[in-house]
């Protein structure tokens, strides 16, 4: 059961979604310290595929480690069913990955959103009417999934707004994957202090 499983997917899985990743990854370590990582499960995929195996892009990678995180060891991958099927939230960089994941496993609509839909949609919930918020894994898991839950009730089957959406940054300069990384950190801090507050 846990970790509390987090999955981002973009398109080629080398600047937006392994971006997310790590920097999911830093927030729960410098929240929790080295014991977040049993707590909550930060990983990516990508729609496209065809990137399998690269690295992440380098600037997308300079941005992780401007901000804390490491972008070491990182491998793209295509995204595939089982990722879905194991993750307890799917953050999408797009309405258009959103459809993908949807489409490929139908049943996941509840637990996936786009990130900036995430974001925008998290403040709304009231945190106090989650399950305690106790860091062992099975309270994190528990109330990462009352949370999840929660944000779906709030999204009420509106579909996600067109800024929800990051832009791909891919071929552009740091400025671009700066704003992305903010945009990024706007939402997964946030998770974060929700999912592991102190």
């Amino acid at each position: 059961m846990a970790p509390f499983t987090v999955l981002h997917v973009c398109m080629g899985n080398i600047c937006r979604s392994p971006m997310a990743e790590r920097l999911l990854a830093l927030a729960v370590t410098e929240q929790a310290g080295p014991a977040g990582a049993d707590l909550v499960l930060s990983h990516s995929a990508g729609t496209g595929g065809w990137h399998e195996g690269e690295e992440m892009n380098p600037p997308a990678a300079r941005q992780v480690r401007s901000r804390g995180g490491s972008p070491d060891e990182f491998a793209a991958r295509k995204l595939r069913a089982e990722h879905i099927e194991a993750a307890d939230l799917i953050l999408t960089a797009t309405a258009d990955q959103y459809d993908y994941v949807t489409a490929l496993r139908p049943d996941a609509a509840e637990r996936t959103f786009v990130l900036g839909e995430f974001g925008r949609l998290l403040p709304t919930i009231d945190l106090a009417a989650l399950p305690p918020a106790d860091r062992t894994p099975d309270a994190v898991y528990e109330r990462g999934v009352a949370l999840v839950a929660a944000v779906a009730a709030a999204r009420n089957g509106d579909p996600a707004e067109p800024k929800d959406d990051l832009d791909d940054p891919w071929g552009r300069g740091d400025q671009v994957f700066a704003r992305i990384g903010d945009e990024i950190q706007a939402t997964v801090i946030p998770l974060t202090t929700a999912l592991l507050p102190r």
